[in-house]
């Protein structure tokens, strides 16, 4: 009976483990196809959140094994190796190299790009010394079959002691066979490729003594101790102290020994590859790719293809999106007609009519444009070609105080300058990283493409040039060249300002191009549009029902006034436009409008447009929300876009449009350099660790906007 009892016991621990979720951590070196594999195996089953005390991004999502076991993956920013050496790169040292994070995982898949095995066998070297059970997965093994290169899968997996998987993670194949190698029981590796005693056993002594009760090797002592050095949380003060000691007392030279690490791992990675892959390394794929390259990073020739590759885009981005465009524009027309009609006149029925469907159709028109940009930005990335566009940019990057690096979260701001002001934690040097994360908010976003396209749409014509190329087009493509010759030209000014004895080095890996995978583009699409519209959608819906109030309220003695002025008018369209033009400007919004008139009066902006300049710095998409809300209050026919409605708006002093052509270029230059975004100015913050760089950054962009937008008005007026 004692007998049974003990293997009833053991079945349901058995069971309790197997029904709890896997946590399992998915590490590489940039472009090993990573995140393809994560988008694979997750689908739409992800989220975005940041690890805990950082803003690095957290991507984690679910997936469920062929046994029914639920795993919960986490995509590790990209690192070449277990020394960091920047803050994206820190937070994959502090997951994998300490057991009490809350993200430490059970296993480690570790994709490495199997073209160029032995680069990426460095960091899954490190990866087995750590102790952890782990898997290697070989991606992009069609890039090696078209080599014509061999790799013995069995041995690798037989000399590197772990699980090794075959795998072209862009189309899918060995995805089950990792889902099946995860299910199974996992040992640790059973070797050591590295021990730290035999570059110093007297420190390594000292160090495991430190972690007595600990049962990981040295080496995963070794490199948890660095991890407490790295840390900054008060926790780990007395645990830094003594690693001090101990690296004073051994006369211990971190650099030094990284390096003789590095010597030895790379001797034994070349043993194994000349015992387990073909010593035939023929002409590469990359007969194409170094063709291409010849063409697409040329000095000159690369930059004029660039340039003209964004000009194919903006160009195809107006071109594309007129038809969706016009669809969402009717549908929301008929929804407010409905939701007029069927509801009995009265507060209720304005609030929703002309507060929460005007918002909301003041940005959801966008959304085709918003998701053609993302869809081009993801072809770009995932083709190789943005890979170039740092290299091409290095060279006039550095005469401004930047570096290629800069160029991605430069580009990334395109999309948004939040997660582009994140990006620049992969840029090493403090002074080219401080001057990116300042000018990267003058680059025009999505969120300016709603304000931009509205602006465009009222002042510059739908006419072709030469019979081709849209007008429209050609002004959007020079708002975002603006933007970037303001970011250049601040990047200098910082340049002279800014202070520092570091040296920039510029190293990016040129991956091979291949063709986008779709599904991917895809994902990013849905989930990028997703985030705008519900992010951007929340504020504006609770701006909209503030400035309806604001705007359809007043003091009640000046509203009776202007009823009893238009009393008696026979004509009852008229009197209703007008008093209801008239109410608007008595309101509480037209008081605050008229109020702050006189400063933005130079710039050609009227009231109305400083009420929504006023709203828009919560997000700048607000910007036509707010235009949206206030037409809508002030206009009784809901009949008409948004667009409609201010092109015939007419100043009521000169009887002049309001949207001229040089209020509206004025108010397009405006956006484009002024930092209207709360929550860009929150992550600089965070990023920066000082409340001066976010107030520095709101204050040269703010006069940037003024000075730019007082000459551009003056000069075609």
């Amino acid at each position: 009976m004692p007998i049974a009892a003990d293997k009833n016991t053991l079945a349901l621990k058995h069971n309790a483990i197997s029904s709890k979720p896997v946590k399992i951590a998915l590490a590489g070196n940039p472009n090993s196809g990573k995140t393809t594999l994560f988008n694979s195996l997750t689908g739409l089953n992800q989220k975005i959140g940041n690890f805990p005390g950082v803003t690095v991004d957290k991507k984690t999502g679910k997936c469920i094994l062929p046994n029914g076991r639920e795993a919960i993956l986490t995509d590790l920013p990209g690192t070449y190796s277990l020394y960091p050496k920047s803050i994206d790169e820190s937070v994959t040292h502090k997951v994998l190299c300490n057991p009490a994070d809350s993200d430490f995982p059970d296993i480690i898949v570790v994709v490495a790009d199997g073209s160029n095995l032995k680069r990426n066998l460095l960091l899954a070297t490190q990866i087995i010394d750590l102790k952890i059970p782990c898997i290697l997965v070989l991606n992009m093994m069609d890039l090696v079959l078209k080599q014509k290169k061999q790799i013995n899968i069995e041995c690798l997996s037989q000399k590197l002691g772990i699980k090794v998987i075959s795998m072209n993670a862009r189309e899918s194949k060995g995805i089950l066979d990792l889902k099946t190698a995860v299910q199974e029981p996992l040992e640790k590796p059973a070797f050591s490729i590295y021990d730290i005693q035999l570059s110093s056993p007297d420190f390594s002594s000292d160090i495991n003594a430190l972690f007595k009760n600990s049962t990981n090797s040295a080496y995963s002592n070794y490199q948890l101790a660095c991890n407490f050095k790295l840390s900054e949380e008060k926790e780990h003060e007395s645990d830094i102290k003594t690693i001090a000691e101990i690296i004073h007392k051994h006369s211990f030279n971190e650099k030094q020994h990284q390096n003789d690490e590095t010597l030895i791992r790379y001797k034994f990675i070349s043993d194994l590859l000349f015992n387990c892959s073909s010593s035939e390394h023929l002409v590469e794929q990359n007969n194409f790719t170094s063709k291409a390259d010849k063409i697409l990073t040329h000095k000159i020739g690369g930059f004029l293809i660039f340039v003209g590759i964004m000009f194919l885009i903006f160009q195809t981005i107006f071109n594309l999106s007129v038809y969706p465009m016009q669809f969402i524009e009717w549908s929301f027309i008929q929804l407010s007609i409905s939701v007029s009609s069927l509801m009995p006149p009265g507060i209720l029925n304005s609030l929703i009519v002309d507060g929460v469907i005007a918002g909301l159709s003041g940005i959801m028109i966008f959304i085709p444009q918003i998701a053609f940009l993302f869809a081009f930005i993801g072809i770009m990335e995932d083709t190789g070609y943005m890979a170039r566009v740092s290299f091409i940019m290095d060279r006039l990057m550095r005469k401004f105080g930047l570096n290629g690096k800069s160029v991605i979260p430069l580009l990334s701001g395109t999309a948004c300058a939040i997660p582009a002001i994140m990006a620049t934690r992969t840029i090493g040097n403090w002074k080219e990283r401080m001057i990116t994360i300042m000018v990267v908010p003058l680059i025009s976003c999505s969120a300016r493409i709603p304000v931009y396209t509205l602006l465009i749409s009222l002042v510059i014509p739908s006419s072709k040039l030469l019979g081709i190329f849209n007008l429209q087009g050609i002004a959007l493509l020079i708002l975002y060249l603006i933007g970037f010759a303001g970011a250049i030209a601040a990047a200098f000014v910082f340049k002279l300002i800014l202070k520092s004895k570091e040296r920039s080095i510029f190293i990016m890996e040129m991956p091979v191009y291949r063709a986008p995978r779709w599904s991917s583009i895809g994902l990013t699409i849905f989930e990028k549009t997703k985030t705008f519209v519900f992010e951007a959608g929340k504020v504006i819906i609770a701006i909209s029902i503030i400035l309806w109030g604001l705007s359809s309220y007043g003091p009640s003695d000046d509203f009776a006034k202007i009823e009893q002025k238009y009393k008696k008018n026979p004509n009852a369209t008229e009197v209703e436009e007008k008093m209801a033009s008239d109410k608007l400007e008595a309101s509480y919004a037209g008081r605050f409008g008229k109020a702050i008139e006189p400063a933005i009066k130079p710039l050609g902006f009227d009231w109305k447009i400083g009420i929504a300049l006023i709203t828009s710095f919560a997000a700048r998409e607000v910007f036509v929300g707010t235009m949206a809300t206030i037409y809508s209050v002030g206009d009784p026919d809901n009949t008409s876009s948004i667009r409609k409605k201010m092109s015939a708006d007419t100043n009521t002093i000169t009887g002049k449009k309001t949207y001229s052509r040089a209020t509206g270029i004025s108010l397009m230059v405006f956006f484009a350099f002024a930092l209207q975004c709360m929550s860009t100015l929150a992550v600089t913050l965070r990023e920066t660790k000082h409340w001066k760089w976010p107030l520095y950054q709101f204050l040269f962009m703010g006069a940037m906007a003024y000075v730019a937008s007082f000459i551009v008005f003056n000069l075609f007026k």
